[in-house]
């Protein structure tokens, strides 16, 4: 399995609650930003994914905050891939800030998705290997 996978994000200004603070939900928003740009790494685009006729769905997330995200601070996010035989597979992502300070983790479960029948796919992890060009940067 590859290490994981970061992405850099600069907290912007209206991200922000009335504590000042990152608003949770865009805790979210950057984990799937990062998500993202990890498929896209491995060479899964929205145009593959749509021409094998199949998505990511998420079906669990946990958000544990460890330190505060405010205006002007700089975010690593990561993504680590955990695989198994079945429909779904686990991911976690470490915030971190660019100092170190751990931010946040978020973990979750999610699955692809078949668009005809709605119904998770069987074997997750051959099938994304099946579209990936590079499947080490999913831990695959």
């Amino acid at each position: 399995m590859a290490d994981h996978f970061q992405v850099r994000i600069a907290v912007r200004g209206y991200e922000l609650d009335v504590q000042g603070h990152v608003n949770q939900a865009v805790y979210l928003q950057y984990g799937e930003h990062a998500r993202w740009q990890c498929f896209q790494a491995a060479g899964v685009t929205p145009e593959v994914l749509v021409a094998a006729g199949c998505g990511p769905v998420v079906l669990e997330t946990t958000i544990r905050y460890l330190k505060e995200l405010r205006s002007g601070d700089e975010v690593d996010v990561d993504c680590r891939f955990f695989w198994g035989d079945g429909k779904t597979f686990r991911v976690e992502q470490d915030y971190t800030r660019v100092d170190g300070t751990p931010v946040a983790v978020v973990t979750g479960v999610a699955g692809l998705m078949d668009r005809q029948s709605r119904r998770l796919v069987p074997r997750a992890a051959e099938r994304l290997r099946e579209m990936s060009s590079d499947p080490s940067v999913l831990g695959l």
